[in-house]
């Protein structure tokens, strides 16, 4: 595509987008994202709610960060967090991103989002929140950190506690493989899609022309 097929949106332009416009447009922007399922719980309910916010933060000590919306409104999962400091995230496989994305309703605090949806809560020895059984990759997270960003969203840091995965998705060298766990991933608010692999390419070195990776034994 050329410069000319190209339509150019100033700061003004963008500021005067009608409202849900402008956060389907903004929230395009970023491109692909993981989508993933969070569940946590209050002690008597169990709470689930899809979430496109998922970042990599560090691999030693093992850490990831989500943004959450402003707390200004009723927020069942954020006050989870707040409250029990211990939290899932589940990679939505493809064949369930309908359910997956029914948790975004606004229920009251007292319903289950997994009852509502017909997702099933599991709990795994010695972790305090609730996995998504049809989630092919759950991770268990505690709270390492927890900011105010400029715009009052959230940043929740949560250092790794548990990994639950088929191992046979793991190559030799230690990547995993979301593809052939049929992982969906979100663009914008509402759209999901599944991936096909381009490309996997070995470390690159200036001195060296790029190529691609050999796959591990």
């Amino acid at each position: 595509m050329t410069e000319s097929q190209k339509t150019a949106f100033t700061a003004s332009d963008i500021d005067a987008m009608a409202q849900r416009y402008r956060a389907n447009f903004i929230n395009s922007l970023s491109g692909f994202k993981a989508a993933a399922l969070l569940g946590t719980t209050d002690g008597t309910t169990d709470n689930l709610a899809v979430v496109s916010s998922v970042v990599h933060i560090g691999a030693n000590p093992p850490l990831l960060g989500m943004i959450m919306r402003p707390h200004t409104v009723e927020r069942h999962s954020l006050q989870n967090i707040k409250d029990r400091k211990m939290y899932t995230l589940n990679q939505i496989a493809a064949d369930i991103t309908g359910k997956a994305h029914q948790t975004s309703a606004r229920y009251p605090q007292n319903t289950s989002e997994f009852t509502a949806t017909g997702l099933t809560a599991w709990y795994s020895a010695d972790f305090a929140a609730p996995f998504v059984a049809e989630s092919p990759l759950n991770i268990g997270l505690e709270v390492a950190e927890h900011l105010t960003l400029c715009n009052k969203t959230e940043l929740v840091i949560g250092r790794i506690r548990q990994v639950h995965v088929n191992r046979a998705a793991i190559a030799g060298d230690g990547y995993l493989d979301l593809e052939q766990l049929d992982i969906a991933c979100i663009s914008g608010l509402d759209s999901y899609h599944r991936t096909q692999r381009i490309a996997q390419y070995a470390y690159a070195k200036p001195d060296e022309p790029v190529r691609e990776k050999t796959p591990p034994e």
